[in-house]
């Protein structure tokens, strides 16, 4: 009746498994409460998903680039948001010990209108050409095609673009769209891949960029980007770049720096990364209800068993033992299929959105443990009852 799991439990307890037999006995509350865990679990996956797309969104566009240091105006929380910089500070840069190379790049965003009206929104590079700014390979192959006016490459993890775009591009066959009353040539392609501000990115020369946005000053980039000297130690050239520019107008921070500050201000501050998190939460209170709910009403229609077992000596620990037992199950027999439907889930994401989510080897681990100890939470709570309750009164 109870299969191979009942002689498997007993060893293991050293005792009859009461709480697996409980549950069992009535099979339609277990597959209800199984189904409550994997929901829970589901939904905690997805939105520890989106947040963790969110996160890996904000880190990409700063692996592309080929600098140690970043520096940007003070106001700056993200890539998008920062004031322009004077290039003053590129050449001040430049005379710090250490210092091997600083260039300056312009960060904006335009619209892409598509041959069927919709709208992608793109981020966009103003780069120099000649100023080796990338250091992803495919992009450092390309970027001296930038000088040529009004030319563009494209991230071609861009999402939602005409079928065949990018094929057309690697056999060739330039692709051309008006956007800010100019038209911009796509020669090439890269891979970055779209955030949840932007759907992905382009990269254009300075002087393109320049000719797109007109008030745009060409003496101030948005971010300059720092190489160090062969030998020069990172530390001392942070040091000195913060005490040469003026923190009036400048922060000076490692890519790696930069990245997790982006993240941080995302995640914390932007309505988009604070839902995520609540999510997570709401999650996690769903399952303490259905877990709750589950484990008191076994426990209420067990409670004149429970009550001899109390009349004859049992200690509360015998009872939690119990419960905890029917909780520790429903954990982990709700957490598979809670795992296997968030993989099908993310799997559908990706190829649906392009954002980019995964399952990171740790998130299942911290996500199961979490919900043992939601499970547990749930089963101390239901047995309150019992630990206040006189076996007398019971009956």
């Amino acid at each position: 009746m109870t299969g191979p799991l009942t002689p498997m439990l007993t060893a293991l307890l050293g005792r009859l498994p009461i709480g697996w037999l409980q549950l069992v006995h009535n099979k339609g509350r277990l597959a209800a409460a199984l189904s409550g865990v994997a929901f829970a679990n589901v939904l905690i996956f997805m939105q520890l998903g989106f947040l963790g797309a969110l996160v890996e969104s904000i880190r990409l566009p700063y692996t592309v680039l080929n600098g140690d240091i970043l520096v940007s105006a003070s106001d700056a929380n993200t890539l998008f948001d920062g004031s322009p910089l004077p290039r003053n500070r590129l050449y001040q840069a430049l005379g710090v010990e250490g210092v091997a190379s600083a260039t300056g790049f312009y960060y904006g965003r335009i619209d892409w209108k598509q041959p069927d009206g919709t709208i992608r929104t793109m981020d966009l590079f103003g780069v120099d050409p000649t100023g080796a700014p990338f250091r992803d390979p495919l992009l450092a192959a390309q970027v001296e095609s930038l000088a040529l006016p009004d030319t563009a490459l494209m991230d071609s993890l861009t999402r939602n673009v005409p079928a065949g775009l990018y094929a057309g591009i690697a056999a060739g066959e330039p692709y051309r769209f008006e956007t800010r009353g100019r038209e911009l040539t796509v020669t090439g392609t890269f891979e970055i891949g779209g955030g949840f501000s932007a759907d992905g990115y382009l990269v254009v020369s300075d002087q393109t960029f320049l000719r797109l946005f007109p008030a745009r000053l060409p003496g101030a980039p948005n971010y300059v980007l720092v190489r160090l000297a062969p030998g020069a130690e990172r530390g001392a050239v942070l040091a000195g770049l913060r005490a040469a520019l003026p923190a009036s107008d400048s922060a000076v921070w490692t890519l790696d720096e930069a990245a997790a500050r982006d993240q941080r201000f995302q995640t914390t501050q932007k309505p988009v990364g604070v839902v995520f998190g609540f999510g997570v939460v709401i999650g996690v209170l769903v399952g303490v209800i259905i877990v709750y709910q589950v484990l008191s009403t076994d426990v209420a229609d067990h409670i004149r068993e429970y009550a001899t077992f109390k009349a004859m000596g049992y200690p509360q620990r015998f009872f939690l033992g119990i419960v905890f037992e029917e909780a520790f199950i429903l954990a982990l027999f709700g957490f598979v299929p809670g795992v296997l439907v968030a993989l099908g889930l993310y799997a559908a994401v990706a190829a649906g959105t392009g954002l980019p989510i995964f399952m990171p080897a740790a998130r299942p681990v911290l996500v199961f443990l979490g919900t043992l100890v939601m499970c547990a939470l749930s089963g101390a709570i239901a047995t309150r009852r019992l630990a206040r309750a006189n076996p007398a009164e019971l009956f």
